[in-house]
């Protein structure tokens, strides 16, 4: 009887301490398994290699979910389609925590009618490289729509949908892919042939050049150079250059009394009061009277000169007959004065009559 009820102890101890364990990892998971979470696919169009289920989902860096699912898009949409047609993406399902991105409603990226906006903005998923592992994960993250667009799609999706952005590494890829086709089109020996022709013609051309030649004409012409410099008279420059500094300073000397003169400093004083008066000259009303007056005598001047110009001619003349006469009196009165006097001449004496 003892040991019978030693064995049902036993197994009451047992019962007790699996319920326990039950209850405290009911108690401990119940924080993972009773919160929210929002399942969110995305297609790529390229390798997934290293990306398994249970592979982190980040949002900017910070992790919010994990990968569920990872499968091809035509094994779930386009089954009406035949197989040749239906498009090969990659399709990735994720589950992620709301909470962790923020937002009690579900955050701006989990709720279809804010994440249709984030998507215009350039909200993107891509594969990222976990370090030098080899494993990938999920990066959600905004790049520029304008190069990056949405893969076509002709389905509506079953759960959230965000786009997918090409990875980095698959960038860089296509990126050397495209420099090696375009080295593969370089004709790389056409253009070694073409530089081996460049440089056997240099060498041929260099060895043409008659360097001894060359190196007489440079020692002539400097030989000729320092000759000529020898002839300088460089005591007489110097001399000269002296003087003419001299000079210089003696003219600085004379151009600052000249500009130190109190009537050149004067100037711009008498030149403003010259100014001035000149400006109450023209706006004096008496001018424009003047002025008016002199035109008014000038046309009458005018008029008197055009309209007697023929009596002014007769008048000249006459005045010019009376000067010559006026000169043959006077000459006449020099040779006989008293011809002035009596009138003419007295008669010759007759002896002396012929």
């Amino acid at each position: 009887m003892s040991a019978q009820a030693n064995f049902f102890k036993i197994g009451v101890f047992v019962i007790g301490g699996v319920v326990a364990l039950v209850l405290l990892l009911l108690i401990l998971g119940s924080g993972q398994w009773f919160q929210s979470k929002v399942t969110i696919e995305t297609y790529l169009n390229e390798s997934v290699q290293g990306l398994e289920v249970g592979s982190k989902v980040r949002y900017r860096g910070v992790v919010v979910g994990d990968v569920r699912r990872i499968g091809f898009t035509y094994n779930v949409y386009e089954q009406d389609q035949p197989m040749p047609v239906r498009l090969r993406y990659v399709m990735v399902e994720a589950t992620i925590l709301p909470r962790l991105i923020g937002g009690r409603a579900g955050g701006d990226i989990t709720r279809p009618d804010t994440a249709k906006v984030e998507i215009d903005r350039g909200l993107r998923v891509r594969l990222a490289p976990q370090g030098i592992t080899g494993t990938n994960y999920l990066e959600i993250d905004y790049v520029d729509p304008k190069t990056n667009p949405v893969l076509p799609i002709s389905w509506t999706p079953n759960n959230l949908y965000i786009p997918s952005a090409q990875s980095t590494v698959t960038a860089f890829v296509a990126a050397a892919s495209d420099i090696m086709a375009r080295l593969q089109k370089l004709d790389i020996e056409g253009t070694l042939l073409n530089l081996n022709k460049l440089l056997v013609t240099t060498n041929s051309r260099i060895d043409a050049i008659d360097t001894a030649k060359l190196s007489q004409t440079a020692t002539r012409m400097m030989d000729k150079v320092d000759h000529k410099l020898d002839q300088l008279a460089v005591d007489k420059i110097s001399s000269e250059s002296v003087a003419l500094l001299g000079e210089l300073r003696t003219t600085n000397q004379r151009l600052a009394a000249v500009l130190d003169d109190p009537a050149l400093r004067r100037l711009p004083t008498d030149a403003d009061a010259a100014v001035v008066q000149l400006k109450k000259t023209l706006d004096d009303p008496n001018l424009a009277k003047s002025l008016a007056h002199l035109q008014s005598t000038l046309n009458r001047l005018d008029r008197l000169t055009g309209s007697g110009e023929a009596d002014l001619k007769k008048a000249f003349d006459n005045l010019r007959q009376l000067t010559e006469n006026l000169r043959d009196l006077s000459e006449n009165a020099k040779r006989y004065p008293s011809q002035l006097l009596l009138g003419a001449p007295p008669l010759p004496a007759k002896g002396l009559q012929p």
